[in-house]
């Protein structure tokens, strides 16, 4: 019996080959205009080739002003449809399904790239790199931290043009032909600043309780929902908890997991964290499946699949966490750019011997030198 990690796994319409999942990671390396460019065929590609089963794009932005960096991808205009359907091709073509995770930063916009300091822009950035500043949104005028903009409050007509920008970005989506849509709600970017009662003081139907603060996340899954064609499924990402006291706590989310599965969502992709500051910085401490907790408390208090994330390493920790009935999928991140062929290894690793489900192209080297090193007695 083959291991569940590498045992297919179907979401509605679509059957993954495997349960391994690369997690969207940012690349800042789009054109100023959002596009993609080759090293993002070659990011994105060189995952499919390594085995996973579904290989998600990083967050894409749905408008300009929704970027995190000035590097950041988007999706805001029909032309970025046909260089994000080249790569989506090509992961297909090897096996892969492609999924794409749609985000707006909110008040975390308008940053350096991580190697250029992760800070706010200035007039610096300008004159050194040409990219300029630009004002930022989210749902009340608290900064993320000292020293960070004041985001503008978005009104209720804001609050409506959202909703169609998600509309058109998931419509452009479909047409670039991928399987899987994300919303990203977590990290402390828009959507999860709308979830969480530190970046979340308004009155109107939109903050207050959890119920209100929960009404905008919901809406827009709803919409991305109702454009996705039903064969296939639709993903959330969540920061479970805030770890901070006034923060989100783990019942919020189960509670928003409930709502989440009555719209129709197929997955919780459990991350944590970020709200006030990098969600790599997180206040707990950080080992191997760290965050496991929050995709079992999705799969058996709200009754929705899950997807586990953070640092998971070694495929025997993966393979135990679904047998052990924690998760439903397995996301790698970090660990991929180490190794991206981590799923064809990981098949080895728990028992699965020879070459066949690697790309001919390798394997059919690869079956050889293995022969002709048995043959020599290495």
């Amino acid at each position: 019996m083959a291991p569940l990690l590498t045992s297919p796994a179907t979401l509605r319409g679509l059957t993954l080959r495997n349960r391994i999942v690369i997690s969207p990671m940012c690349q800042y390396s789009a054109t100023p205009d959002g596009y993609p460019t080759d090293w993002h065929l070659v990011q994105y590609g060189r995952f499919a080739v390594g085995g996973a089963g579904l290989v998600f794009v990083e967050a894409t932005c749905i408008t300009p002003e929704g970027r995190g960096t000035p590097g950041d991808l988007g999706l805001w205009e029909d032309g970025h449809i046909a260089p994000l359907a080249r790569i989506v091709d090509f992961v297909k073509s090897q096996g892969a399904a492609a999924g794409i995770q749609l985000g707006h930063a909110g008040r975390k916009g308008a940053t350096r790239r991580p190697w250029h300091g992760s800070t706010p822009l200035d007039a610096n950035d300008l004159a050194e790199r040409a990219e300029a500043q630009w004002t930022v949104i989210g749902p009340s005028a608290v900064a993320m931290a000292d020293g960070w903009p004041v985001p503008q409050e978005m009104s209720l007509a804001d609050i409506a043009q959202l909703k169609d920008d998600y509309a058109s970005a998931a419509r452009r989506a479909l047409a670039a032909g991928f399987d899987v849509v994300e919303l990203h709600a977590a990290h402390g970017y828009l959507i999860h600043e709308f979830l969480s009662p530190v970046s979340n003081i308004r009155t109107d139907a939109y903050g207050g309780d959890r119920a209100g603060r929960m009404r905008l996340p919901l809406e827009i899954a709803e919409i991305l929902r109702d454009i996705w064609p039903d064969d296939r499924p639709v993903f959330v990402r969540v920061s479970a908890v805030d770890h901070m006291d006034e923060g989100i706590q783990l019942e919020d989310t189960i509670a928003f997991a409930r709502a989440l599965k009555e719209v129709g969502v197929d997955v919780i992709d459990c991350s944590s964290g970020g709200i006030s500051g990098g969600a790599t910085a997180a206040r707990i401490p950080r080992g191997p499946g760290f965050q496991v907790p929050f995709a079992e408390a999705m799969r058996h208090e709200a009754g929705i699949a899950s997807m586990a994330v953070g640092l998971i390493t070694t495929p025997d920790l993966a393979e135990t966490i679904l047998q052990e009935g924690r998760a439903d999928l397995i996301a790698i991140g970090r660990e991929a750019l180490e190794n991206p062929n981590w799923p064809l290894h990981a098949r080895r690793a728990l028992g699965e011997d020879g070459f066949d489900q690697w790309p001919e192209q390798h394997g059919w080297w690869l079956e050889r030198r293995v022969a002709s090193l048995r043959a020599s007695g290495a």
